[in-house]
C-alpha cells in the first residue's frame, strides 16, 4: 500500500490535531486539579488551631471558616475559628505552612499537613514523616537555618 504526498499530508494533519486537542484536556484537567486544590485554602483545609487544643491533625469544616492573610482557614468547630480569630499569628503554621526541613535545607518545599510539631509554641510542617523525623533530630539547629532561609525565599 502506498500513500500519495496529499494523503500523507492529512494523516500529519489529523495527528497534528489530535495532539492539540489531547494538550487541550490535559491543560483543561489541569486547571480542574487545581481549582479544586484551591491555594487560597489554608493547610489544605486542616484545623490549625487543633494542632495545640488536640495535640492532633484534624481536618477542618467549610462551614466554619476564616479568612487571614490572603487565605481561607477552615476549623473542626466555630471555637477553634473564633479562638484562631482572636490571634491568628499563635496559631499559624510557621513558612506559611511550608516544610521546616526543606527550609532548613534551603527549599520551599509544600508540607503535609499530617506531619507536624509543635516547637516552643509554635507549629511546624513537613513534607513527609522521613523529613519531620530529620528535622526533630535537631530541632533548634533546624528552627535557626529554616528561619534564615525564609527571609530570602518568602517573597
Amino acid at each position: 500500500m502506498t500513500i500519495s504526498i496529499n494523503g500523507k499530508k492529512v494523516i500529519i494533519s489529523f495527528l497534528i490535531v489530535c495532539s492539540l486537542i489531547a494538550l487541550s484536556n490535559l491543560a483543561t484537567f489541569a486547571a480542574d486539579k487545581s481549582s479544586t486544590n484551591d491555594d487560597t485554602v489554608a493547610i489544605n483545609g486542616y484545623d490549625t488551631v487543633a494542632y495545640f487544643t488536640e495535640n492532633r491533625a484534624v481536618k477542618g469544616n467549610s462551614d466554619y471558616f476564616y479568612t487571614w492573610n490572603e487565605a481561607t482557614w477552615y476549623f473542626s468547630k466555630p471555637e477553634n475559628r473564633d479562638l484562631f480569630a482572636t490571634n491568628p499569628e499563635r496559631f499559624a503554621p510557621q513558612f506559611r505552612g511550608h516544610c521546616a526541613y526543606g527550609l532548613a535545607k534551603g527549599k520551599l518545599v509544600a508540607a503535609n499537613p499530617e506531619e507536624w510539631t509543635i516547637v516552643d509554641g509554635k507549629l511546624y510542617m513537613n513534607y513527609n514523616r522521613s523529613f519531620r523525623d530529620q528535622w526533630r533530630q535537631d530541632k533548634s539547629a533546624m528552627v535557626k537555618k529554616a528561619n534564615e532561609n525564609w527571609a530570602e525565599v518568602r517573597n
